[in-house]
């Protein structure tokens, strides 16, 4: 095992809400960012410690305190114990291979979803579990390495435009959640322009590197299918919710992200039926290759059958043959067999067979 990776079954024996992290450390270093905002203004720094979060608690206005690394046990505690939440949940924020859902802990929900990004430089996919927590006037969220598809909420509480500075922090929430949903929608174009690809050199060349391409994106698929489907419990949950926190305004919004979590599971759907018929036609055409060239040898192997008996007919060494002293018995020997295979051509070419 990985000494910066950590397994559940090192938490055996451990007491329940016992912080501890698990899955790959990502990051050595825990960056604490905070942005509190009203329809005002907005104020957005990096911390150095927990501590200095404190004092956001009980402001009137919206903050948004996003922590990058979950691995410091120290950190999660301070900002849980400062925050009322409860060591369970704290223990699922550090766990990492957590199930996307939503919790109602009465005077906070908990949400947890799968942030799925696509690696340019690789060409390939890559995901972080993201951890919110909805507080009276604060969401908390956790994530396991710097760099997100959240960037696009940072950007209109900084601009100032639409309406995020002027609802509370269940809209924060919410545009939070629907930055996630979007950005599956940007990963799943890229994985559609590698299926199409993929798809033009299966019909072009298969290859046998080709069905390990599949495959990888079949796992891909499992991927986002296990990240994607229980994000429809989070939307219609969150809506269905009966917590102060969320206002009945929202619920709308909430209602628009559940219809895009369905067209992504519809989307992921589509391409795994797609992937499976690759799969398909790569046997398909290997076989089609195969019947070919059995084909060839099957046909080459019936032109010599005749020949084969005629050089071994001729072959034998009995003293009374009639043609063994004839003068033309060599050339009619080359005769039969030219005529055999020639008569074997126009046979198989009006069968078309060849």
């Amino acid at each position: 095992m990985d000494s910066e990776e950590t397994k559940r079954s090192d938490k055996l024996g451990l007491s329940p809400g016992t912080l501890m992290h698990v899955g790959e450390k990502k990051t050595d270093k825990t960056r604490i960012t905070v942005i509190d905002y009203d329809a005002a203004g907005f104020i957005e720094k990096e911390v150095g410690s927990a501590e200095e979060c404190f004092p956001f608690k009980e402001t009137s206005t919206v903050t948004w305190i996003n922590v990058d690394g979950v691995h410091d046990a120290s950190v999660i505690e301070k900002l849980g114990g400062r925050f009322d939440i409860h060591s369970l949940v704290l223990e699922d924020i550090m766990t990492t291979t957590q199930r996307p859902k939503i919790e109602d802990l009465g005077g906070a929900v908990f949400v947890v979803l799968r942030m799925i990004e696509f690696d340019e430089t690789n060409f390939e996919m890559t995901g972080d579990q993201l951890s919110l927590i909805l507080g009276p006037n604060y969401v908390l969220s956790f994530q396991e390495t710097p760099g997100d598809c959240l960037d696009s909420v940072r950007e209109r509480i900084r601009s100032g435009k639409g309406r995020i500075r002027k609802l509370g922090p269940d809209y924060l929430a919410y545009a939070l959640i629907d930055a996630v949903v979007d950005n599956y929608f940007f990963v799943l174009e890229r994985l559609g322009e590698k299926i199409d690809g993929l798809e033009e050199r299966l019909i072009a060349e298969p290859r046998r590197e080709l069905l390990h391409e599949i495959h990888a994106l079949k796992r891909d698929m499992i991927e986002l299918r296990k990240s994607a489907w229980p994000l429809r419990e989070v939307a219609s949950g969150m809506e269905r919710l009966e917590s102060p926190l969320i206002m009945k305004t929202t619920g709308v919004f909430l209602r628009d992200v559940y219809d895009h979590v369905i067209q992504v599971i519809d989307t992921i759907e589509s391409f795994r039926e797609i992937l499976t018929s690759m799969v398909e036609t790569y046997l398909s055409s290997i076989s089609n290759r195969m019947n070919e060239v059995m084909k060839v040898l099957t046909i080459i192997s019936t032109i010599f059958i005749p020949i084969t008996f005629l050089v071994g007919l001729y072959g034998m060494n009995f003293h009374f043959m009639p043609e063994i002293k004839w003068r033309w018995g060599y050339a009619f020997v080359w005769a039969l067999i030219i005529g055999s295979v020639a008569g074997m051509f126009a046979f198989f070419r009006k069968k078309k067979w060849l």
